[in-house]
């Protein structure tokens, strides 16, 4: 039997070779694409009090009272300057990304933001402050700001501070997850100029 060959060939050459580097090249952008998307949601949870779908716990009064004192106006929980918010950043390596708080990001007081991030997710252990005589001064106006009535005796003491867990990635990457392995195929064929898959 023989096997007469038509059309364009080295062209369908020419087509084949590159396609290994398209699919290289599309799979990269369509990672970048995916994790620039988890960085947006993660912002608007926050921006929103709502990372996921998950309501964050308001700040409590003393909170707010510290807040004012220090001349933030914000109720928000998470948002004072908006450095957390802020630090979320994205970096890609081929086809890997990471979402999340970079350790080199600093707060505008100079902190790292991702001991910051920690305490926020998880919540902290107890923390044990010393009560110094401008500590006292600290609490007695703290409590005036708040509108709260108490007096603090004259024995040095301690005050034990907790902060709660407010998870603002963690949701978020959840709510992400759904639907990704879809959304990914459809990314690389659009890149590759393909039907998304699926697609009728």
């Amino acid at each position: 039997m023989a096997v007469r060959r038509t059309g364009d060939w080295s062209r369908a050459r020419a087509f084949l070779s590159a396609a290994p580097q398209r699919l290289h090249t599309a799979i990269q952008t369509a990672t970048r694409q995916e994790a620039q998307a988890l960085r947006n949601e993660i912002v608007r949870g926050i921006t929103s009090q709502a990372p996921g779908g998950e309501p964050l716990k308001p700040p409590k009064l003393l909170t707010l009272a510290g807040r004012r004192l220090r001349k933030f106006e914000g109720t928000k929980a998470l948002l004072v300057r908006g450095d957390l918010r802020n630090s979320i950043g994205v970096i890609v390596e081929g086809d890997q990304a990471f979402v999340g708080v970079l350790r080199r990001a600093k707060s505008a007081s100079g902190e790292d933001m991702v001991n910051i991030a920690d305490v926020q997710e998880f919540g902290s252990q107890p923390i044990v402050i010393p009560i110094t005589p401008k500590m006292r001064r600290y609490l007695f106006a703290l409590f005036k700001e708040a509108g709260i009535s108490r007096k603090l005796g004259p024995s040095k003491g301690v005050v034990v501070v907790q902060v709660p867990a407010r998870p603002f990635l963690r949701p978020a990457f959840e709510k992400f997850k759904h639907g990704a392995d879809r959304r990914f195929l459809e990314r690389v064929a659009r890149e590759l100029g393909l039907s998304a898959p699926g697609a009728r």
